[in-house]
């Protein structure tokens, strides 16, 4: 049975192993950048790009016999090999990698990367870039046309600066490796304003540095632990039953609407480091509470949205999950605003205090369609050894689903 001969390249020319491969294949798929390497086999050339129509021309081609793909370094490392695996099957590919771009770069830059994180933004969106990139203490990127070094560089201060952490962005260091292995290789590095105002190769790894982040729990802040004003914070054992409710995905998009002090955004950005948390607040106040929490946990996969839901609501991207803590009187448009934009799998919680935004919330829920359960929690805290005994006020939990 013929295969797929996929063959990493490192540099500007074959070896004579992979020359020896190509020889006896009956046609080679190859980038533009890749095929002035076999211009000179007697083979039929196939762009690799588009990829669903190369593909469909290497089933085709299999037939005739075996078909060669040229990729990039390693292609089981972001690169075409795992698109390879899930069309043909492991049985028909014989992979033979080169130095993977990652291990270049960090080569270059003399880092080691056994402790690194490697993101790739090729074809993603970088929405949750700043919260990925800022709880580690170095990241490698994968960028691509629209995620470039300066635009990320970019991002990342106007994220810093509008939480007012410039301790952070001043410590920040980024490193750009562009067109590695090629004549005209170059390292760049410096501080991120200086990297946001380069234009840079389209053929580039991104290194980003920071100092590294003192160790966090997963769950379980408690109230003292965060920042808010006169009590006015969802206290901790109903916060953990909220986000017990919520399910959250590891990604996706979570509203917290009336975020008060972002105690349900912190935990859930711990939680789930990958999702992307809007908090949405109105008060002044409470955003810069929100603020100053992120900036002391690194959590910036919160972004603080000022503005009043259900309006502000229209220029988020879709929620897979819904929280409110706070109405401000408007909980029937905010409901119905939220849930005609939860995806199909997605849940709200409410958060009521008084029985009659209970009630309004579960009436409405049903009238949306949503199937609805609430719980009711009712707190007694102790403390010893004084044994002091405090009651908290009942809270009703209605969670949503479509």
């Amino acid at each position: 049975m013929s295969r797929i001969e996929l063959i990493g390249i490192s540099g500007t020319e074959l070896d004579s192993r992979q020359w020896a491969i190509l020889r006896h294949c009956c046609a080679i798929a190859a980038s533009r950048r890749h095929q002035p390497l076999v211009a000179d086999i007697p083979v039929l050339l196939i762009d690799i790009s588009p990829v669903v129509t190369m593909l469909n021309q290497v089933e085709e081609l299999l037939v005739m016999g075996d078909v060669a793909i040229l990729a990039s370094g390693d292609p089981l490392f972001f690169g075409i090999g795992r698109l390879l695996i899930d069309r043909f099957g492991p049985d028909r590919i014989c992979v033979h990698p080169a130095l993977s771009a990652a291990q270049l770069a960090c080569s270059r830059f003399c880092v080691p990367w056994d402790d690194l994180a490697v993101l790739s933004l090729h074809g993603r969106s970088a929405d949750n870039i700043t919260g990925q990139v800022l709880r580690r203490p170095k990241t490698l990127l994968f960028t691509d046309s629209r995620n470039t070094p300066d635009r990320i560089a970019a991002q990342l201060i106007r994220r810093l600066e509008d939480c007012g952490d410039h301790e952070r962005l001043a410590a920040l260091h980024m490193r750009v490796a562009q067109n590695l292995g090629l004549p005209d290789e170059e390292l760049i590095e410096g501080p991120l304003a200086d990297m946001a105002d380069r234009t840079f190769s389209p053929l580039n790894m991104v290194l980003i540095e920071q100092p590294a982040q003192p160790r966090e729990i997963c769950f379980g802040l408690s109230e003292n632990d965060i920042q808010h004003s006169r009590g006015l914070i969802t206290k901790d054992e109903i916060r953990a039953a909220a986000l017990h409710r919520l399910q959250l995905p590891r990604t996706g998009i979570f509203w917290d609407i009336g975020g008060g002090s972002g105690s349900v955004s912190l935990e859930a950005s711990h939680l789930c480091p990958d999702l992307s948390v809007y908090t949405i607040e109105k008060k002044a106040e409470e955003l810069e509470n929100i603020r100053a929490n992120i900036r002391r946990y690194g959590s910036y996969s919160v972004t603080p949205v000022n503005g009043e839901a259900p309006e502000i609501l229209a220029g988020l991207p879709d929620p897979d999950r819904i929280f409110v803590g706070g109405s401000g009187g408007r909980l029937e448009a905010i409901l119905t605003a939220a849930t005609a934009r939860l995806k199909p799998e997605g849940k709200i919680v409410i958060s009521a205090v008084l029985e009659q935004t209970a009630t309004t919330a579960i009436t409405c829920l049903q009238k949306l369609g949503l199937q609805v359960h609430a719980s009711t929690l009712a707190v007694t805290r102790q403390h010893y050894p004084d044994r002091t005994v405090k009651s908290l006020n009942p809270i009703t939990l209605i969670t949503g689903s479509p």
